[in-house]
């Protein structure tokens, strides 16, 4: 199914479905696309799927950094939603879903993590070094995976045209330096919104152990694994990721 973006105000998203609220957050190199197939299957579950589009390369660059991406959502949610949301966050989309449950556990039913960075994560780095070079991006790209036929030429394009414009270079790589700062082992503990953990057992960008260090200090988690799939989950084994998170989420909604 192909689904609508819609612009409201400064708030780009995708809206499908009817019922209890998900609000899907893509990861820093990720976007609409990264959640198709969960929107197909919630929506037709009974649920009203929102995706929005992090203002990744929209900020000031004095406030490019996950808690000003939190507060963004709050707001979002706020003026679109109105009732407490389950929130899904992949990768970075994970760690500004932490953020926002701290902040404003009101607003968050249940929180869902796959790939979630917020612990330790392993990244491009502080910059690309071989930015121009195709191949080296088409493999970085493909490391995401734990299948490298996932990264297809469309998402290697993406990529490739981030990390060569100079702006949405410069903003990813304050991105990926506020995640890694924002360390938030101590304020996991805080955390007592029902928690699931869905991960990929070959994620090589948030390896299993940050999985584990999660369900050790988030109270009320649980954790789920899939096999031969890498950081993103929802897009590698979508299937199985949908019917871990439904058998999770019908019974707390």
């Amino acid at each position: 199914m192909i689904f609508s973006t819609k612009k409201e105000k400064k708030y780009t998203f995708v809206e499908a479905g009817e019922g209890h609220p998900l609000v899907l957050l893509h990861g820093l190199m990720g976007g609409l696309s990264n959640f198709d197939k969960m929107v197909d299957f919630f929506s037709e579950k009974g649920f009203k799927v929102y995706v929005p589009q992090l203002p990744i390369y929209d900020l000031p660059v004095l406030n490019t950094n996950l808690t000003t991406l939190a507060k963004y959502i709050i707001k979002f949610i706020e003026s679109h939603i109105s009732e407490p949301v389950t929130i899904v966050g992949n990768s970075m989309g994970g760690h500004v879903g932490l953020i926002m449950t701290l902040a404003r556990p009101d607003l968050v039913k249940n929180l869902v993590l796959t790939g979630s960075s917020g612990l330790y994560e392993r990244t491009f780095g502080d910059s690309f070094p071989r930015k121009n070079d195709r191949s080296y991006i088409r493999k970085k790209t493909e490391e995401v995976f734990y299948d490298p036929a996932i990264a297809t030429e469309d998402l290697v394009d993406e990529v490739f045209s981030v990390v060569n414009d100079r702006m949405k270079g410069i903003k990813t790589v304050m991105l990926a330096r506020s995640a890694i700062k924002h360390n938030m082992l101590n304020d996991l503990p805080k955390i007592l919104t029902p928690t699931c953990l869905i991960w990929g057992r070959q994620d090589n960008v948030t390896p299993p152990e940050v999985a584990e260090d999660m369900h050790k200090f988030i109270p009320n988690s649980d954790l789920f694994w899939i096999e031969e799939c890498g950081h993103a989950a929802m897009m590698e084994k979508p299937d199985e990721f949908n019917e871990i998170l439904y058998s999770w989420l019908k019974d707390k909604v």
